[in-house]
């Protein structure tokens, strides 16, 4: 660790916002549009813009929901792709970077290590760690936008017999720029967005690819582009279309969380008919295409045009239900006895979740507990003050809660301006207060991380809703105060 650098006014920063991708970027086009003046610098841990979109690489990365709901609502999506690939989203990107003039506050290479709050001063000093430097700075506000994963390294299970194995073992979260699959006989460990995007994007060149799947998931063909939306656009004008299609989505994508949470059995039922009838007549759908859990229990995963059952249709990609026994020097020894070839394996084995970036938050000199913590309206958190934080929907486009928490938090500053207030921080309620993991969430990535999370209440304001019609309720039009939520004035200090 070489030389520290300090920024040396307490006060020269306004916020500090951590990650330089959509959520990041959307939350300081925000404060840009709506606060103009206001001090702040994105400190993003990477080299470039964009988070996810960036850091994968793997052939075929796309979206998992629709563009109208995952782009911002103030500025459209001109593409006439709605499921669109990485390339698409990073232009999207860098277009709203340049239009809200925010490439000077981007601080690149710069990772958030340790975060110390001090309530005499009422602002945050935040440690970056640059290259061999250490780099101080002051703030009054943080907001973590660091994404919630570890974006150095995959979740990737041992495999009993992997070190033998002859060929490649590849997670996508590392995929190698000089891969060569022409003509291998490739298969994908997996079955959620990532297997379904990778299978059909790597067969038309690969010999073969095989989806192997532990438990099959719920797989919905949808058109890869929005007849309706782009025909809005057409005639209303980007801006106008843009905001009708994002509403015409969101009460699309609502209605069928809703109804798959009443009526399992029938939001089931039309999957699999859906299904059947985008493959080969007597294809075994039950073994590969019906999961044992419930529609939205987990994500469902969306293929753009049908192009999975394409790929299974023409011969050039399969799905095996199974699970691994052990890697061989060949590929893989299944537990019903079936052996695998395979001279290159992908292991979509999921994520690994971490919490703000794994940077430390210290609070008036003592460390706080992020399981002891809890989320207040979904953005804040008890025991964090001036600290806000960015986590989207599992059920909806993740950018809509961003963009309400945007909107919100800004209501907020505006309120403290009017008031004089400096600092706002949610305090629990006394006695006994229950509490539940923060993200209600039977995914694997989830459930892994289950103890590493701040948690959530039973009720509202200290609740976690996976339902943007009460989002945005509550966040757009409810009111910013709350008998939970202390607003304060730093005392001036005087010099002696």
């Amino acid at each position: 660790m070489g030389d520290t650098t300090l920024n040396v006014e307490v006060d020269e920063l306004d916020f500090i916002i951590v990650g330089a991708g959509l959520s990041g970027i959307g939350i300081a086009a925000t404060l840009q549009r709506e606060r103009p003046g206001t001090r702040f610098v994105m400190l993003e841990a990477r080299d470039a813009i964009g988070g996810t979109w960036d850091l994968f690489k793997y052939p075929g990365i796309r979206s998992d929901s629709d563009l109208y709901t995952f782009a911002y609502d103030f500025k459209p999506w001109t593409d006439k792709r709605a499921i669109a690939p990485a390339s698409a989203i990073l232009s999207y990107l860098r277009e709203t970077v340049a239009e809200y003039d925010l490439a000077p506050t981007i601080r690149y290479n710069h990772k958030v290590i340790r975060a110390v709050w001090t309530s005499e001063d009422g602002c945050w000093e935040v440690t970056a760690q640059h290259g061999e430097e250490t780099v101080l700075l002051r703030t009054k506000w943080l907001f973590c936008a660091s994404g919630y994963y570890n974006y150095d390294a995959g979740y990737s299970p041992e495999f009993p017999g992997a070190a033998s194995f002859n060929g490649q073992i590849i997670h996508p979260q590392a995929w190698p720029d000089d891969l060569q699959y022409a003509g291998k006989r490739v298969v994908v460990i997996g079955s959620g967005a990532t297997a379904v995007t990778l299978v059909p994007a790597m067969a038309p060149l690969a010999g073969h690819v095989t989806m192997l799947q532990r438990t099959p998931s719920y797989i919905l063909p949808v058109p890869g582009g929005d007849p309706i939306a782009n025909g809005l656009r057409r005639v209303l004008g980007p801006k106008r279309g843009h905001a009708i299609a994002r509403q015409k989505n969101v009460a699309q994508a609502r209605g069928i969380f809703n109804v798959s949470q009443r009526h399992p059995s029938i939001v089931r039922k039309a999957i699999r008919k859906l299904t059947e009838s985008k493959l080969p007549k007597g294809y075994p759908v039950d073994a590969h295409f019906n999961p044992p859990y419930n529609p939205w229990d987990q994500r469902l995963c969306l293929v753009p045009d049908g192009d999975l059952f394409t790929a299974i249709s023409e011969g050039s990609a399969s799905i095996v239900t199974d699970r691994i026994k052990t890697f061989t020097a060949d590929g893989l020894l299944l537990e019903s006895g079936e052996e695998l070839p395979a001279d290159i394996v992908v292991t979509a084995t999921g994520l690994d979740l971490l919490a703000l970036g794994g940077m430390d938050l210290v609070i008036d000199g003592e460390p706080l507990v992020l399981t002891e913590a809890v989320a207040f309206k979904g953005m804040l958190m008890s025991g964090a003050p001036n600290f806000a934080f960015a986590i989207g929907y599992t059920n909806i486009s993740w950018t809509l809660k961003v963009g309400l928490v945007a909107e919100h938090l800004v209501r907020i500053l505006d309120y403290m301006d009017v008031h004089g207030y400096d600092v706002v921080a949610p305090e629990l309620p006394g006695g006994e207060f229950a509490t539940r993991p923060l993200m209600d969430f039977d995914a694997g990535y989830v459930q892994r991380a289950i103890d590493r999370l701040p948690r959530q209440g039973a009720d509202a304001p200290w609740v976690m809703p996976q339902d943007y019609r009460k989002d945005t309720k509550l966040l757009r039009h409810g009111p910013v105060t709350d008998p939970q939520l202390h607003y304060r004035r730093v005392p001036v200090k005087v010099a002696p």
